[in-house]
């Protein structure tokens, strides 16, 4: 469906992608709707060509789901009024606008276009500010012609933004120029329709621009399969194939974007050559340096005495900890970084509420995350205190598309009030978030990375649990012991097996009470599934 209107107001507008919530005045219609969508630089007073359809919002009711937009000049003399008032153009309030409108008419348009001088006959323009708001009126109106363009790249409207901030005005004389730019400006464009555009405006099959770009976005690829690097052997074939270009010429521009510090190389023991994009390589760098810095810094949260603690959490909650949770306790006291690893039912939450326990008795503030909602919730219930997300916890918000290409550097978290921080859930924590969460970190302050190594990894790029874990420079301590409670769990039982090559728990193997949580259905037809 399309429809045309003018934007009445603006009732949510997301400053990062420019997602918005608005009400629109439907010509069509001659009604008023709510229309939802990414609409960048879209202001009050603006009038709007949109397509899309109508969906029911289950608490907001009927709304209008943009998927493309156009902006347009007002078709009337009021709108256009409304338009200038608006206060995106420089100098022009509701006052100036209203003059501006009754003295010109219909010729108002032009007249700020192309000869703006005349504006100074109204009483309150200079003819400086006549040429400001000419200027300003242009500006605005060609950031517009941004999003169209873009559009030839399979770029939508929400990245529109992204892409005038970071290249200003000449975004598009810039683009033409070098459409590869995008590459390194937004992820998920398809660098194959970027480049047929590239080489149609004239761009050399073998120029440095084209070779050294595909090299970058090869490596970008890696990131959305979880990976930070890839050997170059891997690069330089994968390369030859997007490009078409010979190995020799792929060789020299990973030479020449080592050189400019753009990618890293990094030897192994092993002899293989892994390559990083440089701001994966220091984010991975950063996380390194700052968890054997924080680890090695005097233990000030030192518990004399743990034996005895232990011995009082047991009583106080009527449990016997095994041997492993009280070695993880213990290590917990010994370190200011530690990781306490183990599957479902291996008792995680219990170490976390007696460290909890031992820890406040001593007037520490104890911090608790998880890197999702869910998790935190499932925390909190679990521990029986208030756990939170870790976005919350810094204060980062959600990590955009930029997050991903800032300097390793440039992170800067809110830092953590507290002098214990757990984080549950480890395994989904990615290599940016973990960065985040260590620059945030006060030395002198306990962390307990906790989590099961063998769930599936991040999202994002890295696996830091893992990593870290094999790295064997933290103390880690391991669970293995599942306890009867959560032995009566066929999906506990059977999560371990899987894990150990082992097949299903058959109806054999099952104890009488154990709970029916668990079934399994063979079929190998995908449409079934």
């Amino acid at each position: 469906m399309e429809y045309s209107g003018e934007i009445l107001g603006i009732i949510y507008q997301n400053e990062l992608n420019s997602y918005t919530i608005a009400e629109m005045y439907i010509d069509e219609l001659e009604d008023v709707k709510t229309i939802v969508g990414y609409l960048p630089f879209v202001v009050e007073g603006d009038n709007l060509k949109i397509i899309g359809k109508f969906v029911e919002h289950r608490e907001y009711g009927e709304q209008f789901k943009v998927e493309s937009f156009e902006k347009v000049m007002p078709q009337t003399l009021d709108a256009l009024e409304r338009y200038l008032a608006n206060g995106t153009i420089k100098g022009v309030g509701p006052a100036t606008a209203k003059k501006i409108v009754k003295k010109f008419g219909d010729d108002t348009i032009d007249t700020i276009k192309y000869a703006p001088e005349k504006l100074a006959e109204i009483k309150g323009i200079t003819r400086d500010k006549a040429i400001d708001i000419s200027e300003s009126f242009i500006e605005s109106w060609e950031v517009w012609q941004i999003v169209g363009f873009l559009e030839k790249f399979s770029i939508g409207v929400e990245n529109a933004k992204r892409i005038y901030d970071k290249l200003g005005n000449n975004a598009i004389e810039q683009i033409k120029d070098n459409p590869y730019v995008l590459i390194d400006l937004v992820r998920g464009v398809d660098f194959r329709q970027i480049d047929k555009m590239a080489l149609e405006l004239g761009t050399d099959e073998t120029s440095k621009k084209r070779i050294q770009s595909g090299i970058k976005y090869a490596l970008i690829q890696t990131t959305y399969n979880g990976h930070s690097c890839v050997i170059l052997q891997n690069l330089e074939e994968y390369t030859h194939n997007l490009l078409d270009v010979s190995i020799d010429e792929i060789e020299e521009n990973i030479i020449n974007l080592k050189a400019k510090g753009e990618i890293i190389i990094e030897e192994r023991d092993d002899g293989d050559e892994w390559v990083y994009l440089e701001s994966f390589y220091n984010t991975e760098k950063a996380i390194c340096n700052r968890l054997i810095k924080l680890d090695q810094y005097e233990n000030s949260k030192y518990v004399k005495g743990i034996e005895d603690e232990i011995k009082k959490v047991e009583k106080n909650n009527i449990i016997t900890l095994s041997d492993k949770q009280k070695e993880a306790i213990k290590a917990v006291n010994d370190n200011n970084v530690t990781i306490i690893t183990g599957g479902p039912g291996t008792g995680k939450t219990t170490i976390i509420k007696s460290i909890i326990e031992i820890y406040q008795k001593k007037n520490n503030k104890i911090m608790l995350a998880a890197p999702t909602g869910r998790a935190a919730k499932r925390m909190t219930e679990m521990t029986g205190y208030e756990a939170s997300t870790l976005h919350r916890l810094l204060e980062i918000g959600k990590i955009n598309e930029d997050g991903l290409y800032k300097q390793y550097q440039d992170y800067q978290g809110t830092p953590i009030d507290g002098d214990i921080v757990i984080v549950d859930e480890m395994s989904m924590v990615d290599m940016f978030l973990m960065n985040y969460l260590l620059q945030s970190v006060y030395l002198g302050t306990k962390l307990i990375l906790v989590g099961d190594s063998d769930q599936l990894s991040s999202v994002g790029p890295g696996n830091v649990l893992k990593d870290i874990i094999e790295s064997e420079r933290i103390t880690t301590i391991h669970l293995d012991k599942i306890f009867r409670q959560a032995a009566k769990s066929k999906i506990i039982v059977n999560a371990h097996r899987v894990n150990e090559g082992e097949g299903f728990i058959s109806k054999s193997e099952a104890s009488e009470d154990s709970k029916d949580d668990f079934f399994f259905i063979n079929e190998v037809n995908q449409e079934k599934i």
